[in-house]
């Protein structure tokens, strides 16, 4: 099984801001860390398909199951959670334990517009399929 690889992860943000984290899958209904506000996001220029193989959540490494991803292109909506800035460094361990278990996912900060104000946008964590993984499924039909 790969292992994560950090290095990879891209931080666009400051470190004493507040943290925003965007949710497309269970995420949504199970955060798992402790947040400040819960809003509708949408975010531009990935959308959520059944793109990874999974023997972690679903399946076997010889009979994998398909879970969602973020891939690019489309939008996605989600919800965006704002974490304190004292919580960030905590929250940015526990995501990457949660994401990263096989380093299928890229951590990147991307813009989501959030939902009340069209022209709210913020900066927020999100994991993006890597195309590049041995559990990238690709474009299945």
């Amino acid at each position: 099984m790969p292992r994560p690889n950090h290095a990879m992860t891209v931080t666009l943000t400051p470190a004493p801001a507040d943290l925003w984290v965007f949710g497309y899958g269970s995420l949504m209904w199970r955060p798992d860390f402790t947040y400040l506000d819960r809003v509708e996001g949408l975010l531009v220029g990935a959308h959520r398909a059944l793109c990874i193989y999974s023997f972690v959540h679903r399946g076997t490494p010889e009979r994998p199951g398909l879970v969602l991803g973020l891939d690019r292109g489309g939008a996605c909506r989600g919800i965006a959670y704002r974490v304190a800035a004292e919580k960030r460094d905590d929250t940015i361990a526990y995501l990457r334990a949660r994401e990263q278990v096989t380093a299928v996912y890229l951590e990147t900060y991307r813009p989501v517009w959030l939902a009340g104000d069209p022209k709210r946008r913020v900066q927020a964590v999100c994991y993006v399929a890597d195309r590049r993984h041995p559990q990238y499924a690709g474009r299945l039909s």
